[in-house]
């Protein structure tokens, strides 16, 4: 054999050898991100204000002053904001700003499923609200007595609002704001 013709085999071989060495490329599989949260543990809040409540321990309650709280989460990067009003014949006008300011988000929302809450042993009544798309609060509440009380609650994470991302956390704050409205306790 001549050199020509051995140097030949060498360069073939070592091209085939380069090109056959890549990975094959694969489409990645259609997976669903894995969120595990906690079973929730709920502990009874119960301050010098007009109400108690089921809250959830993963979060924590802080003192905004006037009968006003925040439920902060921040495993799940989230905050329960509770506003408390007293009712003086602006039942009204509490129930117009509550209805307000959930509808401020139809902009961004996908729809808005409104759910009548009646308690007459506790004489709780209100609505929760759970908004659908990438509004910036995908859940929102009243609940009042209709004479003394009023409460208003409202869920917002700390990103941008994208429906999908935050989907399994709204989902496991929304039980627990509903905890929360089934155990309130006007006082």
């Amino acid at each position: 054999m001549s050199k020509r013709y051995l140097s030949f085999i060498l360069f073939c071989g070592l091209c085939l050898s380069i090109v056959s060495c890549k990975d094959e490329v694969l489409p990645k599989p259609k997976a669903y991100l894995s969120l595990n949260y906690p079973a929730p543990k709920y502990k009874k809040f119960d301050k010098t204000c007009g109400f108690s409540f089921n809250y959830n321990t993963l979060g924590k309650v802080i003192d905004q002053g006037n009968c006003n709280f925040h439920i902060d989460y921040p495993k799940l990067k989230a905050t329960v904001y509770l506003n408390y009003k007293p009712v003086n014949k602006n039942i009204d006008a509490l129930l117009r700003d509550a209805q307000k300011l959930t509808y401020e988000h139809v902009i961004k929302a996908d729809g808005i499923v409104e759910q009548p809450y009646v308690n007459d042993k506790k004489k709780a009544y209100g609505m929760f609200y759970e908004v659908g798309g990438n509004a910036a609060s995908q859940s929102q509440f009243y609940l009042t007595d209709s004479t003394k009380h009023f409460l208003a609650g409202s869920v917002y994470f700390y990103a941008r609002p994208n429906f999908d991302s935050v989907l399994p956390a709204a989902h496991y704050i929304k039980n627990d704001l509903r905890m929360l409205m089934e155990s309130l306790e006007w006082k």
